[in-house]
């Protein structure tokens, strides 16, 4: 891998982690166009394509990151939640973040050995589009993330965690179903957003344990650095402009793009 490979793939994981797009559809999908394959470096550059992502929405949401972390040690007290936005917003997260553990635990290397296919991504691309148009199209978009009850919260968590499977998009996935409950567009992304965090710290934690067992090779380390800084820079913007999209745009131009993709994807396997 060379410095204009990870800047490349630092920039797409920056766009799609946060884009309805799904991240890992499109990394396969760039490695396997350009012919590039990661080796013994996939492993610490995933690790950095992380780390850079999670800087990057801990730096946007740093006011709700702080005002969650004041409010965790008050989110057993009875009567606080009901009155405390921050305590509210902690317990969502943490019951939101439940299936993703459970399912990581049990499934996730069976799903990363089976499924991370292009035909796969394909499928889950296409679905994806046909549920996220629904959302659209039926959704009411006049709640705040606010308004989530722990019930929801708990469906929105099956939502990302089904996002294990290539194709599917962390946030494109949440976000749908939490616009399908009623939530506004720029609201449903926001509380996306801030559910991935626990998925990306735990993500990057697991990568940066195999990471420590196997050892850092050679030429890791200024790679490292590279995936680190374009996903970071990338990622920021890309919430930032996002969300200010959502508040005025809907969600079609995102439909289109996956559906496209699927259909580039299976006339390409067609013809390979």
């Amino acid at each position: 891998m060379t410095a204009f490979q990870a800047t490349l793939l630092g920039i797409v994981q920056g766009l799609t982690e946060f884009l309805p797009i799904s991240s890992s559809a499109h990394l396969v999908l760039t490695r396997a166009l350009f012919g590039w394959a990661s080796g013994e470096l996939a492993l610490a550059f995933d690790v950095a394509c992380h780390v850079g992502t999670l800087l990057a929405v801990l730096v946007y949401f740093r006011q709700d990151v702080w005002r969650m972390t004041v409010s965790m040690p008050h989110i057993f007290a009875r009567g606080r939640g009901t009155a405390d936005s921050g305590v509210r917003l902690v317990r969502q997260i943490a019951i939101g973040t439940l299936p993703i553990v459970v399912v990581g635990l049990l499934f996730a290397d069976a799903i990363q050995s089976t499924l991370r296919t292009p035909i796969v991504a394909a499928a889950a691309l296409a679905l994806g589009a046909l549920v996220m148009a629904a959302a659209e199209r039926v959704g009411s978009r006049v709640r705040t993330e606010e308004t989530l009850t722990g019930r929801e919260a708990l469906y929105l968590g099956f939502a990302q965690a089904a996002a294990l499977v290539p194709g599917v998009s962390r946030s494109g996935a949440v976000l749908t179903i939490a616009m399908l409950f009623g939530l506004r567009r720029e609201r449903a992304a926001r509380f996306a957003f801030l559910l991935g965090i626990p998925a990306i710290v735990a993500a990057a934690g697991r990568e940066a344990f195999e990471l420590a067992s196997v050892g850092v090779p050679p030429g890791a380390v200024g790679l490292f650095a590279v995936g680190l800084l374009s996903s970071a820079v990338v990622g920021y913007a890309t919430v930032k402009y996002f969300i200010r999209f959502l508040a005025d745009n809907s969600l079609y131009s995102f439909v289109a793009y996956r559906v496209v993709i699927a259909a580039l994807i299976v006339f390409a396997l067609r013809g390979a």
